[in-house]
């Protein structure tokens, strides 16, 4: 992040630097405890400048989140190599990247900030949810999923969300359990599917005999095993 540093730039670079200033800060405390003065003067400019690139804060906040949605869509992005469950731990691993470097203003995007309510805010959140719904099932090999599926994903993705906003409040389960358990979750989450439909039964046998002992599903089952003993 420049700091009391001036020189010129060009209308784009500016308002890129902006953003990035903005984003960075919004990453270490709420939007709501960052003033348009600091953002000014970690740019390394004037707070009438600012105004000159963008209106007001919240349309500085509505840029700075577009940038961090497309960053967090990128990240549920793997290819189709290898099995499920791994491929979902290293989702989950970038997720948790994300939430790790960008805590408060996840935070705030997703329990309140400036910008909640605003059509910009909700269709952002929509696009990295919709992001991830359709890579995993791209993961799953389908394109026009069974009803009891599509329930399944988008349940899961609310839950790594809901489970990340938790986590942030104390940190108190070890990352790396937290984002083996979310995998776990939905494995278990799609076997109850599987029991009320033949063919998410189907999908899921197909996609489990891939999966190696070591895996994140064989250990849910060892455990899951260990339980009812």
């Amino acid at each position: 992040m420049t700091t009391g540093v001036r020189r010129r730039m060009g209308v784009e670079e500016r308002r890129q630097q902006l953003i990035g200033v903005a984003l960075e800060l919004f990453s270490r405390r709420s939007p709501d405890e960052v003033s348009i003065d600091e953002i000014a003067s970690a740019a390394g400019i004037s707070r009438p400048l600012v105004y000159h690139y963008f209106p007001g804060k919240l349309s500085l906040y509505e840029a700075a989140l577009k940038r961090a949605s497309d960053d967090l869509a990128a990240r549920f992005v793997e290819p189709r190599e290898g099995p499920l469950g791994a491929r979902l731990l290293r989702v989950m691993g970038r997720f948790f990247d994300f939430v790790d470097e960008h805590g408060p203003g996840f935070s705030a995007l997703m329990r309140g900030g400036p910008a909640v309510g605003s059509s910009t805010t909700n269709a952002l959140i929509d696009s990295v949810r919709q992001a991830a719904y359709v890579q995993i099932l791209s993961h799953l090999g389908v394109t026009d999923p069974p009803a009891r599926l599509e329930l399944v994903v988008r349940s899961w993705i609310s839950l790594a969300e809901s489970t990340a906003l938790i986590w942030l409040d104390g940190r108190r389960i070890p990352r790396a359990e937290l984002e083996r358990q979310l995998v776990h979750d939905f494995a278990a989450l799609a076997a109850v599917s599987a029991a009320y439909d033949e063919e998410t039964g189907a999908l899921l046998r197909r996609l489990f005999q891939d999966e190696p002992a070591g895996g994140p599903f064989s250990d849910l089952a060892g455990r899951l095993t260990a339980l009812a003993s």
